[in-house]
């Protein structure tokens, strides 16, 4: 999908940030069962978005991910009134939907390219031949393809200034937990350096993934 090899590099690594620690996440002997579901999608999303950046990743199947991220967006939704803590079960909702929308949008991503034929299980050979509903003439040089045709475009691009704002918006609360948890001594209790960095490590990699997907969104367009 990617035609530059740097860009190609820049977003694997992207995505590995997401990779990791969904993965760290489902190591820890602490994490529950819904927990272990989210962080599952998360990595998976990850390690399929690095590998739609290859030309290799063209030849995944798409059904099964169209499947699986589908169905993680219906889970991120329902699951989260049954688990809203100290929020309200709209509030919960609410804080859900973001998840909902990336795991979503990554469905759609894989659903849009696979109905043109450039992936493999939709009558492509991997696309790297012309195809209706892909242009392969994309004159950036920076990917190999985009989306043909207003409505897909229109979409595309849609998600992409979404997942834009979802990633600064998460880039910024990782920032804000970095700065207000600094190893400052407040009444007499030193915070440390391991808090302030854990509470930061979440939303910068759910940042990492948003604003990748943004790029991969942009290049369709």
């Amino acid at each position: 999908m990617i035609a530059a090899d740097g860009l190609r590099w820049i977003l694997t690594l992207v995505f590995a940030v997401p990779v990791g620690y969904g993965l760290w996440r489902l190591a820890l002997p602490a994490t529950n069962l819904a927990a272990r579901v989210d962080h599952a999608l998360h990595a998976a999303m990850g390690a399929l978005m690095a590998a739609m950046a290859w030309p290799w990743g063209m030849d995944l199947p798409a059904v099964p991910q169209v499947v699986v991220f589908t169905a993680g967006a219906l889970w991120f939704v329902a699951a989260a009134p049954f688990r809203a803590g100290d929020r309200s079960r709209a509030g919960a909702v609410m804080a859900a939907w973001p998840h909902a929308l990336m795991t979503g949008a990554m469905a759609w991503m894989v659903a849009a390219m696979g109905s043109s034929g450039a992936m493999a299980g939709h009558g492509g050979a991997g696309g790297h031949h012309d195809m209706p509903g892909m242009d392969m003439s994309d004159g950036s040089g920076l990917a190999s393809m985009s989306l043909a045709g207003t409505g897909p475009r229109t979409v595309a691009g849609l998600l992409a200034l979404v997942l834009a704002v979802l990633g600064v918006v998460w880039l910024a609360r990782a920032l804000d937990h970095a700065r207000l948890r600094q190893p400052v001594v407040a009444a007499g209790a030193p915070v440390p350096v391991a808090d302030a960095a854990f509470a930061a490590l979440e939303p910068a990699c759910h940042a990492a993934m948003a604003l990748g997907m943004t790029v991969m969104f942009v290049l369709l367009v």
